[in-house]
């Protein structure tokens, strides 16, 4: 290969090794061969080693090229399990959001968010908590996934002459759209959707710009059942996510059994790459 390209460097033993896995792994795939193209092959062997299942593949090529990740990005995405949180979010995105919008608000909304940049106990209250991602902004808008930015605290509505505090306030630039966050550190109730959806119609309706898209809703809780959240949502009429978040930088055990089937995941990551967001 040295005569061969005499100009090209980098035939070290584990670059051999990779180009024949990467070989190996992609020649008889017909979808994902032009995707690599798309992105570094520091990134792709990120994801060749990290990733043995080809949907999952499949995602993070899709979500790197997208997005601009970073290796780092890339590293921590993949640890943290964003694919199998995609997987199983819960929102009711089909019915509030515009058609050309839903991929991108499902991609914009977590299952489950790791907080472990907070460095925070497991007990706490919910100004700690705000606090403390006020004070690693920069942390919590990487978790958040990108192309957020945060607007600010405790954001103040007055709404008939009474006062209302919005725990955080971000936008979305892809999304064009206001997100509203509230932070509960129990289990989610069915009546916060209701606050949820009230703090929406008011952000609208005073706050959001002529040429933006309706805000939209997540609710961040310590913990959720499932089936609360699913009957909440059908009846809504706001964007709005459920999601959890947690210390820790693995998917809890009790949520790995919601995944999808293989199938089921392969139709999901594919539908992923049906053009681009405007």
């Amino acid at each position: 290969m040295q005569k061969e390209f005499p100009a090209v460097k980098g035939f070290s033993t584990r670059n051999l090794w990779r180009m024949k896995n990467f070989y190996n792994e992609y020649s008889e795939d017909e979808f994902l061969p032009p995707m690599v193209a798309e992105i570094s092959w520091t990134k792709n062997n990120v994801i060749l080693e990290k990733c043995k299942d080809l949907s999952e593949r499949e995602f993070y090529l899709k979500m790197t090229k997208r997005y601009g990740w970073t290796k780092d990005v890339l590293i921590n995405n993949i640890e943290n399990k964003a694919f199998e949180k995609y997987l199983i979010n819960q929102n009711n995105f089909d019915m509030t959001v515009a058609p050309k919008y839903q991929l991108q608000a499902k991609l914009a909304v977590k299952d489950d968010y790791n907080f472990d940049f907070l460095e925070m106990g497991i007990q706490h209250s919910e100004a700690e908590l705000e606090a403390g991602i006020v004070n690693n902004i920069r942390g919590f808008l990487t978790e958040m996934g990108g192309d957020f930015s945060f607007i600010g605290n405790q954001h103040h509505l007055n709404v008939a002459g009474d006062d209302y505090y919005i725990d955080l306030l971000l936008y979305h630039r892809r999304l064009r759209s206001l997100i509203v966050i509230d932070l509960k550190i129990g289990e989610f109730k069915p009546e916060y959707a209701g606050k949820m959806q009230f703090y929406l119609t008011a952000i609208d309706e005073t706050i959001k710009l002529p040429e933006e898209n309706p805000a939209i809703g997540i609710i961040i809780c310590k913990s959720k059942n499932r089936t609360k959240v699913e009957y909440t949502l059908k009846t809504t009429t706001t964007p709005i996510g459920v999601a959890t978040y947690s210390l820790h930088d693995s998917l809890p055990d009790n949520l790995k059994e919601l995944l999808p089937s293989p199938d089921e995941i392969a139709t999901i990551v594919k539908n992923f790459g049906g053009g681009e967001d405007e």
